[in-house]
Formats: C-alpha cells, sequence, structure tokens
C-alpha cells in the first residue's frame, strides 16, 4: 500500500500538502537569498579574507565596494535570463537551472584567493539568484489559493529574514575561529540550501497556469484537482480551469509586441505597461528605502558611522537580525487582513521617521562642539534596528509578491523578472554608492533615503491598487474594466476584501460549470440507452 502511494505523483501528496512542499522548496530558495544577502556584511570585514585579498587601506573601499555590489549585477543579469528562459521551459526547469549555477558559484566563493576570483564566483552566484528570485515567488503565486497566497509569499520572506539572521549569528561565531575558514566555511553553507532544493523541486508540479498557457490542459487539470484536493471534474475545478483559459485567450487576442509596447499605441498596451512599472516599481521603492544599506554593511555603519568595534558591530548586526525576522513573521498572517496598500504605507512610514532620526542623532554625533558625541551616536543604533522592524512588516516581502499578482498570465513570468532586474540594479546603485557615501558624506548621506521614503508615500496611496483577497484572474478583470489613474477614490480598487462583482462573477462560472457538467452527464447516458437499444 505504502509502495503504492510512492509510485503515484508528488508521492500521493494532494491539497494542503502538496501546498506545504512547494511552499517548503520556494521558501528554502529565499532562505538561500537571504543568507547570500547577510554572509557578505561579515565576509568584508574579516582580516584574513581582506589580507587574502590585499584590500586593507582606505585607498581599497571602492574595490571592496565592487566586490560585494556586483553580486547583485549578476542577479540582474539572471533575472533576464529568468526572462528569456522562464516562459519557455517552465516554473521547476528555471529554478533548477538557477539552483545548478547557485551551486558552481558557492564553491567558487568559499575557495577563493584573489579579486579576479572573488569577482567572478560573486556573479556566478548572483545570476543564479536572480534567476531563482524571478521564478520561485510566481510559482508559488500560480499554485496558491485566493486566501492563502499573500501569507504564502510573505512567510517566504519571513524565512527569507531567517536566512539573513542566520549567516549574521554565523558570522558573528566564526569571528571568534578567525583566519580562513571564519569567512570561508559561512560561504560554503550555501550548499546546503542548494542541496535541499535539488532534492524537493524535482518531484514537486508545475504550475498549472504555466501548463494551460502551453498546451498541457490534461496535466494542468489534474494538478489543480491536486491542489484543491477534488476531482477532476469537481464544478470548482472545472470553472476555475475555465477562467484561467478565458484569461490566456483574452491576453492571446489583446497581445502587443514588446517594440510596441511601450509606445502606448493602443490602451492594451498602455494598461500592460501601467502594470508593469507598478509592479517594478515596488522593487524599486524597496531598495531606495535604503534596505541594503543594512543588509550588506549594518557591521561597517556600526564601526564607521557609531564608532563600536568590530565584535560589538557584529553582535548588534545578529540580534538586529532576529528583530528583523520577528517583524517579517508578524507580517505573514496580516497581508490579507491589512491589505498590501496599507502595509507598504505603514512601512514606509516607520523607515521615513527611522532614518529621520538617524540623521539628527548622527549630526550630533558628528558635531565638533557637542558634548554627548558618544551617546547620541550610540543612540542611533536603537533606529537602525526599528528601521528593520519596520521594512520587515511591509517593504520585505510585498514587493515580492505584488509583481506576480498585478501582471496578466502571459506577461505574469516577464513581469516578475522586470521588477526582479530593478530590484537588483537598484540595489547595485545602493551597494556600491554605500562605503563611500559613508566614508565621504557621513551623516548626510542618510538625508538622501529619509526624503527617498517620504516621496515613496504618495505613490503608493495613489497608484497602487490593492490585490488582497482577489484571484489573479479577478486582477484581469479589473484592468480590462480601464480603471482610474489615481485610485484614493475608487473603492473597488481600495478595498481589502474582494468586491462583490467578483465574487458574483465566480458563483456564476461555478453554476455554469456544475450545469455543463449536468447535460454532459445526460448526454452521455441518452448516448449509452440508445447504443442499449438499438444492440
Amino acid at each position: 500500500m505504502a509502495l503504492a502511494r510512492y509510485k503515484e505523483p508528488y508521492f500521493g501528496l494532494k491539497g494542503k500538502w502538496l501546498t506545504f512542499w512547494i511552499t517548503f522548496a520556494c521558501a528554502t530558495d529565499m532562505t538561500l537569498f537571504g543568507y547570500d544577502q547577510g554572509v557578505f556584511s561579515g565576509v568584508v570585514i574579516s582580516q584574513d579574507y581582506l589580507d587574502v585579498h590585499d584590500l586593507n587601506g582606505a585607498e581599497k573601499t571602492s574595490v571592496l565596494s565592487i566586490i560585494t555590489s556586483i553580486y547583485t549585477i549578476g542577479c540582474f543579469f539572471g533575472a533576464i535570463t529568468a526572462f528569456y528562459i522562464g516562459e519557455v521551459i517552465g516554473r521547476k526547469k528555471t529554478v533548477l537551472v538557477g539552483t545548478a549555477i547557485m551551486t558552481v558559484g558557492a564553491i567558487l566563493q568559499t575557495s577563493s584567493f584573489s579579486v579576479p576570483h572573488i569577482i567572478i564566483a560573486r556573479v556566478v552566484t548572483g545570476i543564479g539568484n536572480g534567476i531563482n528570485t524571478a521564478t520561485a515567488p510566481v510559482w508559488q503565486t500560480e499554485t496558491s489559493k485566493v486566501h492563502n497566497r499573500g501569507y504564502l509569499v510573505m512567510l517566504e520572506m519571513g524565512l527569507n529574514i531567517f536566512g539573513f539572521s542566520l549567516s549574521n549569528w554565523i558570522n558573528y561565531g566564526m569571528s571568534f575561529v578567525g583566519g580562513s575558514v571564519g569567512w570561508r566555511f559561512p560561504l560554503s553553507l550555501q550548499l546546503i540550501f542548494c542541496f535541499i532544493l535539488f532534492c524537493t523541486v524535482p518531484w514537486l508540479p508545475e504550475s498549472p497556469r504555466w501548463l494551460l498557457a502551453h498546451g498541457h490542459e490534461t496535466e494542468a487539470s489534474k494538478i489543480l484537482a491536486d491542489l484543491e484536493d477534488k476531482p477532476v471534474d469537481d464544478p470548482y475545478v472545472v470553472a476555475e480551469r475555465e477562467e484561467i483559459v478565458y484569461s490566456i485567450e483574452y491576453e492571446r487576442q489583446n497581445a502587443i509586441k514588446w517594440s510596441d509596447l511601450f509606445r502606448g499605441r493602443t490602451k492594451a498596451g498602455t494598461k500592460t505597461v501601467r502594470r508593469l512599472l507598478l509592479g517594478a516599481g515596488t522593487q524599486a521603492m524597496q531598495q531606495f528605502g535604503g534596505i541594503n544599506i543594512m543588509s550588506y554593511y549594518l557591521p561597517t555603519v556600526l564601526i564607521q558611522s557609531v564608532g563600536l568595534d568590530e565584535s560589538m558591530a557584529r553582535l548588534i548586526a545578529a540580534c538586529a537580525s532576529v528583530a528583523y525576522l520577528i517583524a517579517s513573521l508578524i507580517a505573514a498572517p496580516l497581508v490579507e487582513k491589512v491589505g498590501r496598500r496599507i502595509m507598504m504605507i505603514v512601512s514606509t512610514a516607520v523607515q521615513l521617521f527611522c532614518f529621520l532620526l538617524v540623521t539628527i542623532l548622527l549630526y550630533y554625533a558628528e558635531s565638533p562642539g557637542y558634548a554627548h558625541k558618544i551617546e547620541v551616536a550610540k543612540a542611533s543604533v536603537v533606529w537602525f534596528i526599528l528601521y528593520y522592524m519596520g521594512f520587515g512588516l511591509g517593504m520585505l516581502g510585498i514587493p515580492w509578491l505584488y509583481p506576480t499578482e498585478i501582471n496578466s498570465l502571459p506577461m505574469r513570468t516577464k513581469g516578475a523578472a522586470v521588477a526582479t532586474m530593478t530590484n537588483w540594479i537598484t540595489n547595485f546603485v545602493v551597494v556600491e554608492v554605500t562605503p563611500i557615501g559613508i566614508q565621504q558624506l557621513g551623516w548626510k548621506f542618510y538625508i538622501i533615503w529619509t526624503v527617498m521614503n517620504a516621496v515613496f508615500l504618495p505613490i503608493i496611496w495613489l497608484f497602487y491598487p490593492e490585490t488582497a483577497n482577489r484571484s489573479l484572474e479577478d486582477l484581469d478583470a479589473y484592468y480590462r474594466d480601464n480603471p482610474p489613474l489615481f485610485l484614493h477614490s475608487d473603492r473597488d480598487s481600495t478595498s481589502v476584501s474582494r468586491p462583490e462583482r467578483f465574487i458574483r462573477a465566480q458563483g456564476r462560472d461555478i453554476e455554469q460549470a456544475a450545469e455543463n457538467l449536468r447535460r454532459r452527464s445526460i448526454l452521455v447516458h441518452d448516448e449509452g440507452k440508445e447504443k442499449s437499444l438499438s444492440e
């Protein structure tokens, strides 16, 4: 009996258990992403690493920033790769390709002995991560139910911060070991996550939406049924399949060329561009909100801006990552109840306030005649930690979720890839300028990020429609109705609960599917009766 079950697709798993294992695979991918972001913050201040790569001295700051930021250029090219292959080979195979490339990159980083070696290693790892981060959220979104889609993606981003926190604590612990092992061992641990992905992704189901878009209707219907733990001919499954097929056909009939897309020649083109820009905009706001000043350089910031010693800087960075993790896990169950818009607004407002306080405190800390420099500098540490918590409450996960929801099915892979490319190119800018900005501008450097967050608040309020508690096909229908550009007065655009018109439409679809199945059953019965009479 047990052997027969293991011979079934997905080891006989259905419903919640099948969703669990897809989430486990995607979460592992995002945990690896978080680990990658955090691990190098400890590497760049390891003395053995600096000695091996001849990076000691203030004059090497620009080389250090290039080595750190070149990883994000790799991620950018990885996202471009996902843009091209993601819709051709499917979500699963794309993740496996990205994981294979990351494995090579992790081995190269661990074995690095020169600046060219580590630069190549960082680029290769980045390409793999860019492919995976452009694909895993799409795969998760397309295999999740309406009521838990946002929760699962936000939970994955919480585990992303678990990976980030883990890397910070490992860096802190290995700082007492020192030597080559102190930085090579943390880099080598990336391989564990790659191994887990190779063990889980191959046997999990492909996205049914991708399968339907590529003509694999039988397999897609079976996966939809398995995800719902219902029979293939259940009215709900039939209605869901037909709704997806309708959206695919509509998009194909109204498809436009990429060459015409940004010329705005048609209403369809304008709406497609609008959806692409909204998805990419969330990622730009995430990066220019200032998060990777902390993710890549918090120990450096605490040493240079606050004046702490290396050991204390590592410890505070590790403790801050725990606060970050707690906030991100709190955000997961709130995302469907509070909605994407409000969480992005609250998160950005907290970031604004924290950077404002950091700027003021560091201004006094650097003022020549101020008597309490040390005290106000140390007081800024609280606001760096609270910034992490504010970011974790919204702007951490929603920019990865939103592009997968707002774009139509034919554009979803492309839209997620464009958003991910935006993330990594803006990430590169932030990571590249931060060491030089801290060194050259001091407290004035933080004014930039205070202003950025202030600008983002009205943009979110005016332009970003709510996507919570809507099916992906609801959002396609929403844009077919030509919604207004400014959304603050349109209830269907801003309501957290699912608009009534979508609920009624789904009810009609299920009723129609049930009626069609009833008629088909009667027809088959009548044909069988006629055949028996003729015999």
